[in-house]
């Protein structure tokens, strides 16, 4: 199409010539289509046949029959036509042709509110064609300056000029275990929880970057530490008590009801995990800064798995 185009100077008025006398038949019904001459149509399709630089028409034959090249533009030529007509519906405020939003996020969104926001944006934007992906943060986070994402929901620890951010929540996460792994009823300090294993959340979880940097600048190391990325095998883990987890309290608040995990008093507790809605800035992004708003209004981490 590129290479079309560069060989000279096209109009939409001829490829529109094209298209009628193709779907018409003949010049002469083209030309009153478009209300204009026989002769004017020839001009136009003469003038596309120069910048082409091939013929659109086979005229050893009777009536407008296209040759291949012919209609290869044809097709090209009906793409830009309609183009032309979806901007043009734009200006009239008629309905916004569908458009797609790559949207990653990760398994505590996917857990909870996603689903909610998948139904906010639908109900705003009806036509919008919406491509979840749930991934880690540090994933989503390469994807979205790679530019394969349009929008990503992740814990706020990454920083970037070309990218901006929108708060959206803190989670608070809590450590827990298996009941009767820790059979102490007093506060643990570290020293304390360092008896046990640790499960971890993993270096590309955002909320493990997030939480590690915290426990570094505090001087805390564990003895035994098993790293996990993936937040439903972490929940796994522990409710099987191969170790002591930190988790989001509120999404596994079901847990804690049904006995299946205890939360352990430990001192000092841990900082708020700070999520946000991330989009490129370097970009058109009127329409991401929009689904970034729907999701600082739908965002909700206790409530799990609503549309």
């Amino acid at each position: 199409m590129i290479a079309f185009l560069n060989a000279g100077m096209v109009t939409l008025k001829q490829l529109e010539a094209l298209n009628w006398i193709a779907e018409l038949g003949t010049f002469e019904r083209a030309a009153a289509k478009l209300n204009t001459t026989q002769s004017a149509i020839s001009k136009r399709i003469q003038e596309l046949e120069a910048s082409a630089r091939v013929p659109l028409f086979d005229r050893s034959q009777r009536g407008a029959r296209l040759t291949e090249r012919g209609e290869q533009i044809l097709a090209l030529g009906r793409q830009m036509l309609a183009l032309q007509d979806q901007i043009l519906e734009l200006k009239d405020g008629r309905q916004a042709p569908a458009r797609r939003l790559r949207l990653g996020a990760t398994e505590l969104s996917a857990l909870t509110w996603l689903p909610r926001l998948v139904s906010a944006i639908r109900e705003a934007y009806p036509a919008v064609m919406i491509e979840p992906e749930v991934d880690t943060s540090r994933s989503l986070h390469d994807r979205l300056i790679e530019g394969s994402l349009d929008l990503i929901v992740i814990p706020d620890v990454f920083s970037d000029p070309e990218v901006t951010s929108v708060p959206l929540a803190d989670v608070q996460n809590v450590w827990t275990a298996r009941p009767g792994l820790v059979r102490s009823r007093r506060a643990l300090d570290f020293d304390r929880l360092s008896d046990h294993t640790i499960l971890m959340q993993g270096r590309r979880s955002g909320s493990g970057l997030f939480v590690n940097k915290w426990l570094t600048a505090n001087g805390v190391s564990f003895k035994r530490a098993i790293s996990v990325d993936n937040l439903t095998a972490l929940v796994g883990l522990t409710v099987a008590g191969l170790g002591i987890s930190y988790l989001p309290q509120r999404c596994f608040r079901p847990l804690f009801e049904q006995k299946k995990l205890v939360i352990l008093p430990v001192k000092p507790t841990l900082p708020a995990v700070p999520y946000a809605a991330m989009y490129r800035n370097d970009r058109p992004s009127a329409f991401a800064a929009a689904i970034a708003d729907l999701a600082r209004q739908t965002c909700d981490f206790g409530r799990q798995l609503e549309g």
